[in-house]
């Protein structure tokens, strides 16, 4: 028999973290890591509608690492010292850090502040970006609250949105579309 995508354990609006802790389907792990579980579907997106094969290689890197945080925000603090949950690492950070460096090597400076558009990838790339930094309020409003959350999450996170912002300039720049200036009135 094939094994069932619907347990019904959670009908009545709880949930288990790893480690098997209930809680609400409410509760603030629980929407900052289906956040970031909704980053990991809109980078998907990106790496669909990417071009350069390079970009697309570190879209899918991303997308690991993205499950190995929402891996850690899934757990339960006090039992995952006894499970096999992936961490994050500095390298992972400084991969961002040089792919950023790399790309704003081949763009033009920024000038004027940019309005997302002029292609598919380049808005979702900034929509991928503003659902990074809902994910980083979300992991910083939990550290607020004294819920543990790896500070190498919320490091992560924060570049991430970074190198989202310079992709979508990048695929602009290789697609030879014009980023779009933002005029305000005056």
């Amino acid at each position: 028999m094939a094994f069932k995508i619907y347990t019904k354990t959670g009908d009545l609006g709880k949930t288990s973290l790893i480690g098997g802790t209930k809680v609400p389907k409410s509760h603030i792990r629980i929407d900052t890591y289906g956040t970031v579980d909704e980053l990991n579907s809109w980078v998907g997106v990106i790496g669909d509608y990417c071009t350069d094969p390079h970009s697309k290689n570190i879209l899918k890197e991303i997308q690991d690492r993205l499950f190995t945080v929402g891996s850690s925000l899934a757990c339960d603090p006090d039992k995952e010292p006894l499970m096999k949950i992936p961490d994050l690492k500095e390298t992972d950070i400084l991969l961002l850090e040089n792919e950023i460096d790399a790309m704003n090597e081949s763009l033009p400076p920024m000038k004027f502040f940019v309005l997302p558009g002029g292609h598919l990838a380049v808005s979702q790339s900034h929509i991928a970006r503003c659902v990074c930094r809902r994910a980083e309020r979300c992991c910083v409003n939990m550290q607020e609250q004294d819920l543990f959350v790896d500070p190498l999450v919320i490091k992560y996170l924060n570049r991430l949105s970074d190198y989202l912002f310079v992709l979508s300039r990048y695929i602009g720049f290789q697609l030879g579309i014009a980023e779009i200036p933002w005029k305000p009135r005056v």
